[in-house]
């Protein structure tokens, strides 16, 4: 069963693809609920903001509805009390070792998934999208890469290879 208070974080990290220092740097001026796009400009890594990872990881991700729900839910939760979009109680932004370890892990060990990182979840994103016949392109836009071949050579080659036979992956 996933913690309350983080069932909007990860239901973001499933289904958009977002990197770790994507999300956990992600801020209320970059949700934009009338485009349904989050906009990835910057990063938070080390408790530190950094711009983003390469020129091609600052992008729009087009919101799910699942995503845009969560992000309205959690937007009664924390705007206000927080720039940061998943923040704590006290409005500091989450921290990577403190989620992994204190929700992450226990999450998965009660639902007796092999040890993963939160990562991983980027990966179950570009699966989810490969499987609902989304195109290869667009998964890469909007994963931040600037061809498909990142995407089907990242740990996705197996799965999209029978997800997605002949669609030049």
């Amino acid at each position: 069963r996933v913690r309350p208070d983080y069932r909007a974080y990860l239901t973001v990290r499933f289904f958009t693809g977002m990197r770790t220092a994507e999300i956990n740097g992600l801020l209320w001026p970059y949700v934009d609920f009338g485009r349904r796009q989050i906009l990835i400009r910057e990063t938070l890594v080390a408790g530190r903001r950094e711009g983003t990872k390469t020129p091609e990881s600052r992008r729009e991700i087009q919101m799910a509805a699942v995503v845009e729900a969560a992000l309205r839910h959690q937007e009664a939760v924390s705007r206000g009390r927080s720039d940061s979009v998943f923040c704590l109680t006290n409005g500091a932004p989450v921290q990577h070792q403190n989620l992994t370890t204190r929700v992450w892990y226990p999450l998965l060990r009660h639902m007796v998934l092999k040890k993963r990182r939160p990562y991983q979840t980027r990966h179950t994103a570009a699966t989810l999208w490969l499987a609902a016949g989304e195109n290869p392109e667009w998964i890469a836009r909007q994963m931040g890469h600037t061809t498909t071949e990142m995407l089907f050579r990242s740990s996705l080659s197996r799965t999209a290879g029978a997800i997605c036979r002949g669609c030049g992956g």
